[in-house]
Parts: structure tokens; C-alpha cells; sequence
């Protein structure tokens, strides 16, 4: 067998083996100040002066006839939700005209409605306890987050949340929500809106079923979910009326219900119904966000305690709202693409002037939204109109909603429920991937019997310690050759190799050249690792590569990195320069295997050649296991 002799080879090393080339942030910063205020940057973060110079009267009239649509849709859905999240109705209303106004500035989405939704309500709900004061306020710190991480373009948080993650957390909010309407639908009281506990006041209280309740109940959903479908018929001449009809139901409904109740309270003393909480008549007064509050003993609740009662809410309500208000944007954009950053300010701005309007936490609504969309809207300044709407029904409808029963907004609730969850999206996942599967139904699973925020983050740790599995991982394939009687080792490592990836590098490396003498009597005397298709390394995996090689010298065997990235090799090289002897720079696979047959080292002048012919050092020849052979 030859003699290896490599500690006697000195190569030729280009400077940025040593030198780290590090981003030049002083001068992006000044890039950076050249642009922020160029006319394109403004028209970017004013979405308004793009398409209000070319407005036109025609323009006008459509987008009336879609706010006004989404506007009588956008009243129903607020006093509903206000409900979902245990607070009066009035405040649904309230959270529902401010968003509407700002969104026409700042938004960059023509059919996005910004407004209260039924998840953000649901997550309100479990840390208001009644107390509107906190609502505001988390609607408030939302906004300043919200708007802070729009400007420093942090959109790309949401993409830590995951298709499976998304679905799931869906598909438990819809049970959740709904199940929180199910007592409301029969006429049976309930202390609770969550998801276990709804279900068991159900079943041990139902024979305080209502009956009146229960019949106009029942009836409105089947007559909702019997309207929703009529846009889908094929009807000669009719077709545009069965549309609107369609896109009307909630308002029909809700207007169904106040008939009925009126008229049947006409001849009786009490309600035939149980009906929603009295609606305080007027607009909501401009004042600040409460930081501080009193609570049910009449103690005064100071900021950071209200902040510490608020709990996990500070941060994922936020988070939750950027993923729907983003999602939405994406799903109308029809081929465009979307600022997410641009997006979040603002739904930062609609969050943070509402709060000043005692609204709760605000988002896009993908149900208007796509009633927008069908309507025909042009522009965002549809939102006005929805926006008027709604202050109309505040000034002078509100004696109106004292009639509503709440069996009929249970029914607009859990309609809306049904068609929340994304069923085509479950069933994709679990056609493509079944390991996705594990985090959708852990998601679902802590969403509906812990609370929705917690079992949100349990479904992104899930994902996250796949990621890390993975990554613990390296691409790295092994394969003994022989050449000319040389026992070798020919592995490839590529990709990005982490810290959590080092100790498995050195494991498996040392582990294939024991097992090759102890199992197959093969001495292995020489281990060659190619890195031309390395991405990056850290300083752990660095210090792992040393670490092994000195292992290998123990089993008398050396270490060869060949042909590797110049970025990945400067890592080792800056962290201990004599670790230099350990790569190798050839043409071929070939000029490597002379090399080390003849004990001898290419000439620093042959190196400093190939180094300017093949800047980026990568092999695009047959790999070395074929070459071998």
C-alpha cells in the first residue's frame, strides 16, 4: 500500500480564506436614504395617490354598490362577533367603520375588508372577562406591533406558521366559535363560549331547550345555508338577482328575525325570544385606550398588571391578524404580488386609530372580502361606503337591534363556521405528506381543549423540531473505493451544514472507518470529503471538522476537504490556520488521487491556476465515487 505523506503540501490559499467578507451596512443604509423618498416609495406607502388621480365617476358607482353590499353584510357579522368576544354588541359596531376609512390610504388590496372577524374574537374573548377596557387595549398594542414590524418589513414572521398549522388552527377555531353558539341556537343559557364547556352545558341543560328559539334558529340556518348555494344555479335572466340575493342572506336573515320578534312581542308582555343586549344608540365617543381599568371588586387595575393579565394575547393576536389580513391580500391579488410589510402598516394604522373609537382587535375579513370581490368592487374607496353604512346603523337603527334574537345571530355564526374550515386544504395535506399531519392534528387538538393561542404556538414548535430533526441530518453519503491499493473513503457533504448537524458529521465519519476495519478488514487511509456543493458551515461544524480529523490520526488515517466552497473552507481557516493543510484544490478527481499516491503536492503555481480558472472552486464533472471507478 503507498505511503501517504500530506503534512509536507502547502497550497496556494486565496485571501478570502482569511478575511470574512462582511455586508456593507453603511452603504445600503445610504441606498437605503436615497429611496425612502423618491415619489415611487411614497406612491408605495400611500397606495392612494396610484389609483385616485385616474377615479372616475363609473368607478364611483360600481364601488357604491359594493360597500353598501359588504356594509349591510358588515353590521350583522359586528354584532355577532362583538357577542363572540363576551363584550356588549355595540362594540362590534364599533370596531367596524375606523379600519374601513384608514384601509383606503394605506392598503394596497382593493377587496380587502378590515373589520372585526370571528377568530380574533374568539381569542379576545377568554381575556376580557366582560371588561371592555381590556379588549380596547389589546386592540391598541396590536396596532403599535402591528405597524412597528411593517415598517422594519418583518412580513416574513408568518411564514413561520405552516400550511398544516394554518388549517388546523382553522378547523378549531370554526368548532370553537360555532360550539360557542350552539346554547344560543336552542335557547339554553350559557356561561361559557368555549369549545368542551359549550357542550356540556348543552347536553346537561337541554331540556331548557326553547322552543320558539330552537324553530327560528334551526329554520335560519337551513335557510342560509339554502341561499348561499342559489348563486350557484342556472337560471336564464336571473342570475344576477339570485347573486345578490346570495351575497344578502345575513341581511335577510337578521331582518327576518326582528320581524318576527316585533311582531310576535306586539301581543305579549315578555320577549318571545331571548334577544341581544340593548345596543347604546350613537356613535363611540374619541377618547384614549384605557391603560388602566377596575376590576369586579372595584380595584384599580394598573397597566403592566393588565398587560400581565393579557398574557400570550399581546403577541399572537398580533401575529394572528398579520397572517389573515396578509392570506386574504394574497388570495384576491389575481397574479400580483403582494407587500406584506405595506399590508401590515396598514392594519397597524386601522388597529391603532380604532382603539381610540373603543374597538377591539380588527383584521381582514375574508367573508366580506370575498363579498367585495363578487360585487365588483374597483377600488378600496369601497370601504367608505361600508364605513358610512355602519355609522347610519349606529345613529339610527340601533332601537332596531333590540329586536334581534340571538337563536337568529347564532345561526349567521355557525353558517359562517361551516365554511371556514378549509376542507380541500385537509385533504391535500394528507395526500401529499401524512408526517404533515402530526402537527394539524396537534394544532387542532391543544386549540380546542387548552386555548387557541397556545395550541397555535405547540402546532409552529411541532414544525419547528422537524426543521431541527432535519437539520441534525447532514447530506452526507459515504462510500469505501479502492485505488491502486489505496483504502479510501469518498464522501460528499452538501447543502447548508448546522451546529446541530457537527457531532453527526464526526459520528458517522469515524463510525464508517472503524466498521471498515473491524467488520470488512479494510484499512481505511485516507477519507475525502467534496464540498463544492456546500452552502454555508458555522464555527461548530468548524470546530468538528478539527476535532475530527485529530480522531482520524488516531485511527491512522487521514483527512482531505476537496475542491470545497471557499466560503464553507474560510471558516475553518480563520478559526485555526494550520486546519489550511487540509484542503485540496484540483482540476479533477484524478489529479487528486496522483497527488496523494505520489505522497507529493501540486505546485503553489498549478493551485493559484486553478483557483483563477474556477472561481467558485465547484466540480462539474462526474462526481468522485464515479470517477473512482
Amino acid at each position: 500500500m503507498p505511503s501517504l505523506s500530506l503534512s509536507s503540501h502547502v497550497s496556494y490559499y486565496p485571501d478570502e480564506l482569511y478575511h470574512e467578507h462582511l455586508p456593507n451596512i453603511c452603504g445600503a443604509v445610504r441606498e437605503k436614504s436615497k429611496t425612502c423618498c423618491s415619489i415611487n416609495t411614497v406612491k408605495r406607502k400611500l397606495p392612494i395617490l396610484t389609483w385616485l388621480p385616474e377615479y372616475t365617476l363609473k368607478t364611483l358607482i360600481v364601488d357604491f354598490v359594493a360597500g353598501m353590499t359588504v356594509g349591510l353584510t358588515a353590521v350583522t357579522q359586528a354584532i355577532a362577533y362583538g357577542a363572540v368576544a363576551g363584550l356588549p354588541p355595540v362594540y362590534g359596531l364599533y370596531s367596524s367603520f375606523m379600519g374601513c376609512f384608514l384601509y383606503i390610504i394605506f392598503g394596497s388590496c382593493k377587496d380587502v375588508t378590515v373589520g372585526p372577524t370571528a377568530i380574533i374574537s374568539m381569542m379576545v374573548y377568554p381575556h376580557v372577562a366582560g371588561n371592555p377596557d381590556y379588549a380596547v387595549l389589546i386592540c391598541f398594542l396590536t396596532g403599535c406591533i402591528v405597524l412597528v414590524l411593517g415598517f422594519l418589513n418583518l412580513g416574513v414572521l408568518v411564514r413561520f406558521i405552516s400550511a398544516p398549522v394554518i388549517a388546523g388552527f382553522t378547523l378549531a377555531a370554526a368548532l370553537t366559535v360555532g360550539s360557542g353558539q350552539i346554547n344560543n341556537l336552542f335557547g339554553i343559557q350559557s356561561k361559557s363560549n368555549e369549545f368542551l364547556k359549550s357542550w356540556i352545558n348543552f347536553f346537561g341543560h337541554i331540556q331548557e331547550t326553547r322552543l320558539n328559539d330552537a324553530l327560528l334558529g334551526c329554520c335560519t340556518l337551513i335557510l342560509l345555508l339554502f341561499m348561499r348555494k342559489l348563486k350557484d344555479l342556472k337560471s336564464c335572466g336571473c342570475q344576477s338577482v339570485l347573486k345578490y340575493l346570495s351575497l344578502c342572506r345575513n341581511v335577510l336573515a337578521v331582518i327576518i328575525g326582528i320581524l318576527i320578534c316585533y311582531l310576535m312581542s306586539r301581543e305579549r308582555e315578555e320577549m318571545p325570544f331571548r334577544i341581544s343586549e340593548q345596543i347604546t344608540p350613537g356613535l363611540p365617543p374619541f377618547r384614549a385606550p384605557p391603560f388602566e381599568t377596575v376590576d369586579e371588586e372595584g380595584q384599580t387595575v394598573g397597566f403592566s398588571e393588565m398587560i400581565s393579565n393579557l398574557g400570550s394575547a399581546v403577541g399572537t393576536i398580533p401575529l394572528l391578524c398579520i397572517l389573515e389580513v396578509v392570506s386574504i391580500a394574497k388570495a384576491f391579488s389575481k397574479g400580483k404580488i403582494v407587500d406584506a410589510s405595506q399590508e401590515m402598516i396598514a392594519l397597524g394604522f386601522c388597529n391603532l386609530f380604532s382603539s381610540f373609537f373603543s374597538s377591539i382587535p380588527i383584521t381582514g375579513s375574508f367573508a366580506r372580502s370575498a363579498i367585495n370581490n363578487a360585487s365588483g368592487v374597483k377600488t378600496p374607496l369601497g370601504g367608505a361606503f361600508t364605513g358610512i353604512l355602519i355609522l347610519l346603523s349606529l345613529a339610527f337603527l340601533t332601537q332596531v337591534f333590540a329586536y334581534l334574537p340571538k337563536a337568529t345571530l347564532a345561526a349567521i355564526i355557525i353558517s359562517a363556521m361551516l365554511f371556514m374550515v378549509e376542507y380541500d386544504t385537509i385533504a391535500e395535506i394528507w395526500r401529499a405528506k401524512k408526517r404533515d399531519m402530526v402537527p394539524f392534528v396537534f394544532t387542532v387538538l391543544c386549540c380546542l381543549f387548552w386555548s387557541l393561542e397556545y395550541g397555535m404556538l405547540v402546532g409552529v414548535l411541532i414544525n419547528a423540531l422537524f426543521i431541527l430533526s432535519k437539520s441534525m441530518t447532514p447530506q452526507f453519503q459515504l462510500e469505501s473505493q479502492k485505488h491502486n491499493g489505496l483504502e479510501l473513503c469518498v464522501a460528499e457533504l452538501k447543502g447548508n451544514v448546522d451546529y446541530t448537524a457537527a457531532e453527526s458529521l464526526n459520528i458517522k465519519t469515524v463510525a464508517f472507518v472503524t466498521e471498515q476495519k473491524t467488520m470488512m478488514e479494510k484499512t481505511v487511509s485516507l477519507v475525502i470529503i467534496k464540498g463544492s456543493n456546500i452552502g454555508s458551515i458555522d464555527s461548530t461544524v468548524a470546530l468538528n471538522l478539527v476535532s475530527l480529523r485529530d480522531d482520524l490520526k488516531q485511527l491512522q488515517c487521514e483527512l482531505i476537504c476537496w475542491n470545497w466552497n471557499m466560503a464553507a473552507a474560510g471558516v475553518v481557516c480563520r478559526l485555526q490556520r494550520k486546519a489550511r493543510n487540509m484542503f485540496r484544490f484540483t482540476k479533477n478527481f484524478s489529479e487528486l488521487l496522483e497527488m496523494v499516491a505520489n505522497g507529493n503536492s501540486k505546485s503553489e503555481s498549478d493551485n493559484k491556476n486553478y483557483s483563477n480558472s474556477n472561481g467558485n472552486h465547484s466540480h462539474t464533472g462526474s462526481s468522485p465515487v464515479d470517477q473512482i471507478s
